[in-house]
């Protein structure tokens, strides 16, 4: 069974005002807080402080490897393992193969995408918690965890109400 950090979610109904908390919250020092949305919200990466991701060079990592996979794949079967002459034409030539190297390329970079994407998330999860059923459709949240820096749950509960939070609950997640 997962363990799930305790701490103080802000329920919120407007994005602005999420991603004005998320904002505020981050000013205030807190660093390992989560922004919840049923949907992506522009500016709420810059809000929260969240760096670039690191799937994009695992998904082109994957790439070259499956560039050359299919490189080195057409090679050794036309001109090493099964050598055919067929109209005096070279054993490898590359604008034959270019297709094969290419699909190849493609199915590497996006099945390590997925997977990194994946192992990013921790999904699956078995038995996620629910702060509130209402996030999946149109309400916001903002979950301070106890083991932040400088929490206070008076404080923390203060600065919810402060910056308008419909409801502020003890919550896990």
């Amino acid at each position: 069974m997962a363990k799930f950090k305790k701490g103080i979610a802000g329920i919120f109904l407007t994005e602005e005002q999420v991603v004005k908390a998320a904002h505020k919250t981050r000013e205030m020092g807190f660093t390992k807080f989560e922004a919840l949305s049923p949907y992506p919200i522009h500016g709420m990466e810059e809000a929260c402080g969240i760096k670039r991701s690191w799937i994009p060079y695992v998904t082109f990592i994957a790439g070259l490897t499956g560039m050359t996979a299919g490189l080195l794949f057409t090679w050794w079967t036309s001109a090493v393992n099964w050598t055919l002459n067929i109209g005096g034409k070279p054993f490898w030539s590359l604008p034959a193969f270019i297709p094969i190297i290419f699909e190849l390329t493609i199915l590497f970079a996006a099945l390590s995408s997925v997977a990194a994407m994946l192992y990013a998330c921790g999904i699956p999860k078995v038995s996620p918690p629910i702060i509130d059923k209402d996030i999946t459709s149109h309400k916001f949240a903002v979950f301070i965890p106890h083991d932040d820096t400088g929490y206070d749950e008076k404080k923390v509960e203060d600065l919810m109400k402060s910056l308008g939070a419909a409801e502020v609950k003890k919550a896990e997640f």
